[in-house]
């Protein structure tokens, strides 16, 4: 897509820092990082949402991220890693192109999650919910 900044890294129009690259996949350094070290790993063909991204690509985007956390953790001495991937602009994704974030993580990094944990009124509630997904795999 000709408006996509992700596409125009991936034609190397915008320069980026190149972690890895395939015939399918990129991975370059995001340039607002949550913690130093943050990679994106990309599909070098658009697609967006994961819902609509060919099955080998959403393995070969996750298995390039494990391999990347590797990275992190080896060579960043990281403590840890996320390995996020958000779906439109309500879960927090801002560039529509299908993207896996590989975040090292230090025990005294700073960040922290806003997870704030609900509660289901009851287990019917949680069942119902259930069955509806059931419903549609």
């Amino acid at each position: 897509m000709s408006d996509c900044i992700f596409c125009k890294i991936v034609a190397k129009e915008i320069p980026a820092t190149i972690v890895y690259e395939d015939d399918d996949v990129l991975v370059f350094m995001d340039i607002g990082p949550i913690v130093k070290g943050h990679a994106l790993v990309i599909s070098k063909k658009h697609y967006d949402p994961v819902t609509e991204t060919p099955d080998q690509i959403v393995s070969k985007l996750h298995l390039t991220a494990k391999r990347i956390a590797n990275a992190q953790m080896n060579g960043l001495e990281a403590d840890g890693v996320n390995i996020m991937q958000n779906n439109g602009s309500a879960s927090g994704q801002e560039v529509p192109h299908i993207h896996v974030h590989v975040i090292p993580r230090y025990s005294d990094d700073g960040h922290h999650w806003n997870w704030n944990a609900k509660k289901y009124a009851d287990f019917n509630e949680m069942a119902k919910l259930a069955c509806n997904m059931r419903d549609h795999l």
